[in-house]
């Protein structure tokens, strides 16, 4: 590590190395996360396909949001991993901090912190608003939100729907079309995503390019599985679906749903929610997963169930402002 580094960490950090991710180490980094997630939830909860879109992500930086830390003596193992990625141009900040060294997590927290802080003056804001998502179950990394002044804002459920047979069904007036290769109808989903979403906990608005970069820099990302409603010809509602879960679970996924607000209370959601699991099941998927913000309405997560799904997974997401 350059001594020369505003993040110097001091005596403490002397025995070991720190340096930038690079895309070569998404394996480590990889059994890294696995290793945490399978000490909270019995099994790892990522592929190294997910660590890779991470890093690949148009608005991470390698050279500046991201630190590994291995440990220099005896088994040189990564033991710390942590970034800041801001979202879209706001002030909002992802974070995330993992550690399997008890030397190395404050430094990790104070060094990701920071960063976070700069993003946001970088862009122009007085202060910036992290997030850091926490598996429901794990009693030590909310203790060391608390510790570093994060309150818990919302939750998101993992739901999952498993699949024989699925009749899609029809809705009077209302036309499912499959947008890949419309430019028009793929404009209209992401006004309906920017529109249906305005008021959902951390959202950001995207411009359109940047939102079509941002999906396809997932090696997960299908273009095949946008759907738009059509209710006597408008477009009102869209579903996006990709392929995350389907290395390890053989399960598509639901990446997002919207509906224009004046369009909500006719069904279009569970319609195409219907469309989209008899999709994934003609692909030979077992089931379907999706991720609902429980704070933002329970119409919601009354609709999801409605279908079928159950919920089999909570995060909680913790945040500060910096």
């Amino acid at each position: 590590m350059n001594h020369n580094d505003h993040n110097h960490p001091g005596a403490v950090m002397d025995a070991y190395d720190i340096r930038r991710p690079a895309t070569e180490d998404v394996p480590v980094i990889h059994e890294l996360v696995s290793a945490c997630d399978t000490e909270v939830l019995g099994h790892p909860d990522m592929t190294e396909d997910d660590v890779a879109d991470g890093l690949a992500d148009p608005g991470f930086d390698l050279g500046r949001d991201g630190w590994l830390v291995f440990r220099r003596d005896g088994d040189p193992a990564l033991v710390g991993w942590g970034y800041a990625s801001r979202q879209g141009d706001g002030d909002n900040v992802e974070i995330e901090i993992l550690s399997r060294d008890a030397a190395v997590t404050p430094w990790l927290w104070d060094t990701v912190l920071r960063r976070a802080g700069e993003l946001a003056a970088e862009a122009g804001h007085p202060y910036a608003v992290a997030d850091i998502g926490v598996y429901r179950q794990d009693d030590a990394k909310r203790a060391l939100a608390k510790e570093h002044g994060f309150e818990a804002a919302t939750s998101f459920h993992r739901l999952r729907a498993d699949h024989a047979e699925v009749d899609p069904g029809s809705l009077p007036g209302v036309t499912v079309r499959g947008a890949a290769g419309s430019e028009e109808l793929t404009r209209a989903a992401h006004r309906i995503h920017q529109e249906g979403f305005a008021r959902h906990f951390g959202f950001v608005p995207k411009e359109y390019d940047r939102w079509r970069e941002d999906f396809e820099s997932s090696s997960t990302h299908d273009w095949s599985q946008l759907l738009v409603a059509e209710v006597d010809g408008a477009p009102a509602a869209m579903l996006l679906g990709s392929d995350m879960f389907v290395s390890d679970e053989n399960c598509g996924y639901v990446r997002i749903l919207s509906v224009l607000p004046e369009s909500r209370g006719r069904g279009l959601g569970k319609l195409l929610l219907r469309h989209a699991f008899a999709g994934d099941v003609a692909r030979g998927r077992a089931g379907t997963y999706l991720h609902v913000d429980s704070g933002n309405s329970s119409p919601a997560l009354d609709l999801y169930l409605s279908v079928g799904m159950r919920p089999v997974l909570a995060i909680d997401v913790w945040r500060r402002t910096i």
